[in-house]
């Protein structure tokens, strides 16, 4: 554990977690709004939301502008949900990234993200360019940006 935010790589998947000074339903308000992503994102690739519900439910679709090197864009799609609990989403490549919730106290929330690559179509390929190990500061920033949004509001 680093400044309390906990990495786990396992095979397929790798997890960043910590504790949000928030509650629950605060926090996935916040994952769930695609306009957020952009702050949240640990490798600052998400640059805006483009298309799609401003509000994420199951299912919905939503378009992020998005920079590696170059700008691109990416559709995602809702394919967990648990209200005030769990969203994840994937795109067409169908690895995915997972957040989980966990109620510990008042106002205080266990946050996890998952990389996954385990849903994806061609996992070898990933494997290939070295994830997941390659997202594990990654997700750690992005638990660290969503746990410092709440400090500061």
């Amino acid at each position: 554990m680093t400044d309390g935010v906990e990495v786990e790589l396992r095979a397929d998947q790798v997890s960043a977690e910590t504790v949000v000074a928030a509650d629950a339903a605060a926090v996935f308000e916040f994952l769930r709004r695609p306009a957020n992503h952009a702050v949240i994102s640990g490798d600052r690739t998400v640059r805006d939301a483009m298309t799609g519900a401003a509000v994420l439910g199951p299912g919905d679709r939503f378009g992020m502008a998005m920079r590696i090197k170059v700008p691109y864009r990416v559709t995602s799609r809702v394919v967990e949900f648990e209200q005030d609990r769990l969203i994840a989403w994937c795109h067409f490549f169908g690895h995915r990234w997972r957040w989980e919730l966990e109620p510990i106290g008042p106002g205080q929330t266990r946050v996890r993200e998952t990389f996954d690559l385990g849903t994806a179509r061609i996992p070898a390929a990933l494997r290939l360019i070295g994830l997941p190990a390659g997202h594990r500061g990654n997700v750690a920033k992005s638990v660290r940006n969503v746990a410092a949004h709440f400090r500061s509001a």
